[in-house]
């Protein structure tokens, strides 16, 4: 495994990888949703690149940049084992050099949800997936279904842009009690981890009304928040049911439709989502 941090070296290490080649890119402290796109790439490809890079336009003034969880070393030990090609680990000053002033906007898909809470977000993450499928010019690219929203940019973004990879969403992984893993629960306390299964309870309890025979947007809605209210630790920032493409509110579930959440704990906001079908 190659660890390369200027893109000099990185276009260099690309240039003798055998096709097709997969992307993962991620921020690092890693875990097993990570090893499963992981997993996934060295099933589809040839060569696996693996960038580690905490994206700091991506965060907001008042969010956890700084805070954010990293550990390289172990990181490292784990895509070694994973038998990964190449891992690109670039500082902040080499992806956004000294006179940067080139940004991506995805448009209406971004503004909504995660993209109105979190105001220039997704300008963040689509500026920088952007420039790393310029340098690295894969095949195919992976990202967790866990962030629905951001998996639905990016295909717009690749599909308004031309840009010429196949962007590839891999299920969520979760833990035992259903909790979506993601490098932000080690940000949890005890009682805040055990009220977080809240989250995929009302998810589930919604697919199975839904199953049943509701229909109505508000009704289901409020059968989960009714989980979220059971819990004292847990504060609803919001429940979404919108139209899988567009992520345009619905208010009847009468095509493909994506339900979104962000349900807050202490200071840490999670996120989940389930698909209903019609």
């Amino acid at each position: 495994m190659l660890v390369v941090k200027s893109i000099v070296e990185l276009h260099k290490a690309r240039a003798v990888l055998k096709e097709p080649v997969g992307l993962v890119p991620t921020m690092g402290y890693l875990h097993q949703g990570h090893l499963s796109l992981v997993k996934k790439a060295l099933q589809q490809c040839n060569s696996v690149v693996v960038t580690i890079f905490v994206n700091p336009t991506q965060f907001g003034p008042d969010e956890d940049f700084e805070e954010y969880p990293r550990d390289e070393q172990r990181d490292l030990q784990m895509l070694e084992e994973a038998k990964v090609d190449i891992v690109f680990m670039p500082l902040p000053d080499i992806m956004y050099p000294e006179g940067f002033d080139s940004w991506v906007e995805v448009g209406q898909l971004a503004g909504v949800l995660e993209g109105q809470r979190r105001p220039g977000h997704f300008r963040g993450v689509a500026t920088v997936v952007l420039k790393l499928f310029n340098q690295i010019l894969p095949t195919y690219a992976y990202f967790g279904e866990k962030d629905a929203q951001q998996v639905r940019v990016i295909k717009k973004l690749v599909k308004d842009l031309d840009v010429n990879v196949s962007v590839i969403s891999v299920p969520t992984v979760r833990e035992k009690d259903g909790l979506a893993i993601s490098s932000r629960n080690v940000y949890l306390s005890v009682g805040q981890r055990e009220a977080a299964s809240c989250i995929y309870k009302g998810l589930l309890d919604v697919q199975t009304q839904f199953q049943s025979g509701v229909r109505d947007v508000a009704t289901l809605k409020q059968i989960f928040r009714t989980h979220v209210d059971r819990e004292p630790l847990a504060t609803l920032e919001y429940i979404s049911f919108a139209d899988d493409s567009t992520l345009l509110e619905l208010v009847e579930v009468d095509r493909l439709i994506v339900v979104s959440a962000a349900v807050k704990f202490g200071a840490i906001s999670l996120i989940d989502n389930v698909v209903l079908l019609t």
